[in-house]
């Protein structure tokens, strides 16, 4: 059996787009193919969120689904995914579907059975889950067709699996001797390597080949990173999709020993790095825009951050725009300048000086008799954000914030300054893996494209002579070794404490966490790259009791 795994890079709404995509990638197969397949929901893009509570979009996307049937009617069988109105008369009103077009026409649909809620999932919002076992006939093969969620349930695999059903046991006992799972599996460290296990066991256990369809691509603060798999009925990967880039993986089943798959790039800042390049690319694309701006301060974060901008639209489409103050020291301009020579960017230099003696001059009767405090940090931190905002408007070039995530967890950023923009690029990405990605970049250029003297000082906002980040923070690695635990694996202060960690150093930053829920409620979307980013799998109230009293 010849399998074609289309793995395309869909936007969400873009339908006849969408289906032009199909259409091409279905053209490239080669001749003998018994099958293609697109990942999930490719007709409408994932996740298309609250645009399915719109009737005449679902039946846009059904008719434009004929029409893909009909350019594909003399290429071989097309397996799509889409959503489509639920034929029960009861439960939610639509299904996540793949359709099976054949000489033209739709032979027949099969329906997602478990639908995930938890962290950026919410399908259950929108579709009733399947209530039996798709089996389709591809060149004499009984294939089970499931849909992303279907494969990551099995009772062996997981200490406590999440659903009382197993689609992929199903349909092993209906028969099943292939699985074709259609996938919009979001990127997340680490994460293709748990994939490949699954996929491993899960062939090996059942003795069936499994091949998996990815999305790639970009979509608001998802990164779909590809690397569509093929698993034959021993577990060996036999065949692999590019990593976050579009792909037609073709592979042929049969029950000879072929050649495994070669290795797969799995270091954490590869991943990182190609994820926030793809996912900042297809924002700017995905939301009209060609050019962008990034504020360059000398420090890390807007180092990387421009770095990132420069490899995914080209130099030539990002300006460094440079703001300094009475506070910046010179070797923030010139390690600015630095950078942005070994990027190749454009720089202007707007100095805020001026505007802060007005600000003091408008505030100086209202302030009367009151210190300077953070209140007069804070202001210079807006007039950055105005004045970036204004060359955003201007210019119609997107904002990117260059705040990450140890920063945003912890409240050590500006409401309406240095937040102000339209993507945070590093907002999932810990400080200490700023440092990490910063110099696998270097390394993997042969050259700094991240000065040296940037990766050496000690990180400053320079907002008051002499400061630095750790007047107010533990050192990051401290910071970021609490801040997973606690984010990404619920710990409460009594468990990491019981880590090793110090009680008031817990304490303070579980306290910070907490009051700057509201800043992360306004921020703008955030690429996301870990396993629980605050975006929207986020879900953490703003007004709440402080339950855990010691934080």
């Amino acid at each position: 059996m010849r399998l074609a795994l289309l793995q395309i890079n869909p936007t969400v709404g873009a339908l006849d787009a969408n289906a032009d995509a199909i259409i091409a990638a279905a053209m490239r197969v080669a001749p003998g193919t018994d099958l293609c397949i697109t990942p999930e929901l490719a007709l409408c893009g994932y996740p298309p969120r609250d645009l399915l509570l719109q009737r005449a979009f679902v039946a846009r996307v059904r008719q434009v689904l004929d029409r893909v049937a009909e350019a594909t009617r003399q290429g071989p069988p097309l397996l799509v995914g889409l959503p489509l109105e639920s034929p029960q008369c009861e439960g939610r009103p639509l299904v996540n579907a793949a359709a099976l077009l054949q000489q033209g026409r739709v032979v027949t649909t099969c329906t997602k059975s478990l639908l995930p809620t938890y962290d950026v999932f919410d399908e259950d919002r929108y579709f009733e889950p399947g209530r039996g076992v798709a089996i389709i006939d591809v060149a004499g093969q009984r294939c089970a067709v499931s849909i992303c969620e279907d494969i990551w349930n099995d009772r062996d695999f997981w200490q406590r699996p999440r659903y009382h059903r197993d689609p992929i046991e199903e349909a092993r006992e209906a028969g099943a001797s292939v699985v074709l799972n259609l996938s919009a599996s979001p990127f997340e460290v680490g994460k293709q390597r748990v994939r490949e296990r699954l996929l491993s066991a899960l062939a090996s256990k059942h003795g069936m080949p499994i091949a998996y369809v990815n999305q790639v691509g970009g979509n608001d603060d998802l990164v779909f990173d590809g690397r569509s798999t093929v698993v034959d009925a021993r577990g060996r990967i036999i065949a692999r999709g590019a990593a976050f880039r579009e792909d037609v993986v073709a592979v042929e089943l049969d029950d000879r020993i072929g050649a495994e798959a070669g290795t797969d790039e799995t270091a954490p800042e590869a991943e990182v790095y190609g994820a926030l390049v793809l996912g900042t690319r297809d924002y700017a694309r995905k939301c009209g825009f060609t050019r962008v701006l990034v504020g360059l301060s000398g420090g890390i974060d807007s180092a990387l951050t421009a770095a990132i901008a420069a490899a995914a639209l080209g130099p030539d489409r990002v300006l460094g725009v440079m703001m300094p103050s009475p506070f910046s020291s010179a070797g923030s301009i010139d390690d600015s300048v630095a950078l942005a020579g070994a990027c190749g960017i454009e720089t202007m230099t707007l100095p805020i000086a001026p505007i802060m003696a007005a600000f003091d001059a408008a505030l100086d009767e209202a302030f009367a008799g009151r210190p300077r405090d953070v209140t007069e940090e804070n202001i210079q931190a807006r007039i950055r954000g105005n004045l970036l905002m204004a060359l955003s408007n201007k210019t119609n070039a997107l904002l990117l914030t260059t705040g990450n995530k140890s920063e945003l967890a912890v409240g050590y950023c500006t409401l309406y300054g240095d937040m102000s923009g339209g993507l945070a690029v590093i907002a999932d990405v810990p400080k200490t893996m700023v440092y990490r990605v910063s110099r696998w970049l270097n390394g993997r250029e042969g050259r700094e494209i991240i000065p040296a003297a940037i990766l050496d000082k000690a990180p400053s906002a320079e907002l008051r002579p002499n400061q630095t980040d750790q007047d107010s923070l533990p050192p990051y690695d401290v910071l970021d070794a609490i801040l997973e635990r606690h984010i990404e694996d619920h710990l409460s202060h009594d468990e990491i404490v019981a880590a090793g960690f110090a009680p008031a150093v817990v304490q303070h930053v579980l306290r910070l966490v907490r009051v700057a829920e509201f800043k992360r409620k306004q921020a703008a979307p955030g690429l996301k790259v870990t396993d629980r980013a605050f975006g929207t799998g986020w879900r953490m109230p703003i007004a709440r009791a402080d339950w855990d009293r010691r934080s």
